[in-house]
């Protein structure tokens, strides 16, 4: 040892002997670190200096260089841009593989440092020294929480870039389902009493792994089947959420993460599950549009009436509205228990109980996503949010002031509107609040929301007078038209608001309505200026959006807690 002590910069001949130094575990840590700078040979050791150790033949050196580069990475991108072109990254990866446990746990700490940030080429750094599968590795045979901590929050980092996703996936996502999502979700494979299911563990790990899963299941078609595939992901999330709602802890990070995760793999899962094609229905949205056309005497609501014979607990004994469910011979697990209409209760009960703006989009948006496209099981999700009283509480999230949280809703109930019956409810009890998010020619309302937003909410009103004179006629008296006409006048004309306007005018009936109010045909012509907005589908009932939150995620760690840390 001293013959190796000799070669060393004087500063890391004293780290060596300080073998008690813990980067920020320990008090006497700082002590030892100030009677190694009083030394008068002491100088700080250059960055070449301090990753050529990483590479030395004693262990507590490696160790030591691999704290200090964790300390120096921490929010300073230079450095890590440094690290980087003198080959450090390659040489921490190594380290990974290490028997010692403080070796590999202080080189996963500096990798989740430097992999932290916007700038992507320390990313693609780790991933082109084989750092993911590495990771990986390490998660599978550590039985340390802080080791499984820094893997999981470097994976969860490196997760936010694109080009990785599909890397992430296919080295991890089955290690990650099994050694974290699945044990702190408290769901088990082969139970069959689910009353003696555990809670979930809203763990810092399992967080780091619900945030990189989120991550990664926005990247596409082909991530979205694999998630959907995977085997025990989709029961474990679920159960986690349902835990959640039981003991009342909807608001946390976690809770998010998985809300935002199956929110993103119920996207398209009408067209892309296999054996899709045997639920679709070329004639659903023409089925749905004219079934429950007249609303039966004494038949309830979901915003309060009467009970009609035959009701128990809000549903119908043997029949699901207009409709039967289809009948299991089975119990349903993976994939399947995204659509299945038991999922309608969980995804509602969250937008009653959570705070979260993250989550309530979230949740929303899974709703929006499953009544979404021409299949059978979007109608019975459709009707199952009505028996289930949902349509009341997406109404009253309309008057949010989060706007990402009113777009969600509003694209939400015009998939729902595809149900007659909700068309209806909807028309009724919902138009008032959608009519008051709209701005008013040139002046936004008090909310200030998006033109997206906008966009949304005129699609959504479209949707609720197509085919609906009772709708359009309460649009009308609810001094819509004023609004309709300024928007499509305005610099910021769009196409969804000309839409409204000419589907009003083209009932003949209420003609003599507008024309009283001082309305004529011109004023429901086509003015296009400016488009509101490029992103959103103008037309089509098949309106469904992922949350892509490309920059979540990312997180970082001090090897010295500072004023700024945490």
């Amino acid at each position: 040892m001293a013959q190796l002590e000799g070669n060393l910069n004087p500063f890391l001949q004293a780290m060596c002997r300080a073998q008690t130094l813990q980067f920020p575990r320990k008090r006497n840590s700082m002590v030892c670190l100030d009677s190694i700078r009083r030394d008068p040979r002491w100088r700080d050791p250059n960055l070449h200096e301090v990753i050529s150790m990483l590479s030395h033949p004693v262990d507590p050196v490696k160790s030591n260089a691999a704290a200090y580069l964790q300390h120096l990475c921490y929010e300073n991108d230079r450095i890590k841009q440094e690290v980087r072109q003198l080959n450090g990254v390659p040489m921490l990866v190594t380290l990974l593989d290490h028997p010692k446990a403080e070796v590999h746990r202080k080189a996963c700490g500096a990798l989740r440092n430097i992999s932290y940030g916007k700038d992507h080429n320390n990313k693609m750094a780790i991933k082109n020294c084989e750092g993911i599968p590495a990771l990986v590795r390490l998660l599978r045979k550590s039985s340390s929480v802080e080791v499984k901590e820094l893997a999981t929050g470097t994976l969860w980092n490196l997760s936010s870039h694109e080009p990785l996703k599909m890397v992430v996936i296919n080295n991890g996502l089955q290690t990650l389902t099994d050694e974290i999502i699945i044990p702190h979700s408290g769901w088990k494979k082969d139970s069959v009493n689910p009353s003696k299911l555990l809670s979930a563990e809203w763990t810092t790990v399992f967080k780091n792994t619900s945030g990189c899963l989120r991550n990664v299941s926005s990247d596409g078609a082909e991530a979205r089947q694999r998630l959907r595939e995977c085997e025990g992901l989709v029961d474990a999330l679920l159960h986690a959420l349902h835990s959640a709602v039981v003991n009342k802890d909807t608001d946390n990070k976690s809770v998010e993460n998985c809300v935002c995760i199956l929110r993103n793999l119920s996207y398209h899962v009408h067209k892309e599950i296999p054996g899709a094609e045997r639920f679709q229905e070329p004639h659903a949205n023409h089925l749905m549009r004219s079934v429950g056309h007249q609303k039966k005497k004494n038949e309830p609501d979901c915003f309060g009436g009467k009970k009609a014979k035959g009701w128990k607990n809000g549903f119908m004994d043997r029949k699901y509205g207009t409709m039967d469910l289809p009948k299991r011979t089975e119990q349903m697990k993976g994939l399947e228990l995204l659509y299945q209409p038991e999922v309608v209760r969980l995804y509602l009960s969250l937008l009653t109980c959570s705070h979260n703006h993250n989550t309530l989009e979230a949740a929303a948006g899974a709703l929006q996503n499953l009544a979404a496209g021409h299949w059978a099981w979007s109608s019975y999700i459709r009707a199952t949010v009505r028996k289930e009283k949902g349509l009341p509480i997406l109404v009253e999230l309309l008057c949010s002031d989060v706007d990402k949280v009113v777009r969600a809703v509003a694209i939400a109930l015009r998939n729902l509107a595809m149900d007659r019956r909700n068309k209806d409810l909807i028309g009724s009890y919902a138009l008032r609040d959608l009519v008051g998010n709209l701005p008013c020619g040139q002046q936004h309302p008090a909310k200030n929301l998006e033109g997206d937003t906008v966009v949304s909410i005129l699609n959504t009103i479209h949707e609720i007078i197509t085919d609906s004179p009772e709708n359009a006629r309460a649009l009308i008296q609810g001094h819509a038209v004023q609004k309709l006409v300024s928007i499509n006048k305005s610099r910021y004309s769009t196409k969804a608001a000309s839409h409204v306007l000419q589907t009003i005018w083209a009932y003949k009936d209420l003609r003599h309505m507008l024309n009283k109010a001082g309305w004529n045909k011109s004023h429901f012509k086509v003015f296009l200026a400016l488009s509101w907005s490029k992103s959103v589908k103008q037309g089509g009932d098949d309106i469904t959006l992922p949350l892509m939150d490309k920059n979540q995620g990312l997180q970082t760690i001090a090897c010295i807690p500072s004023a700024k840390c945490f």
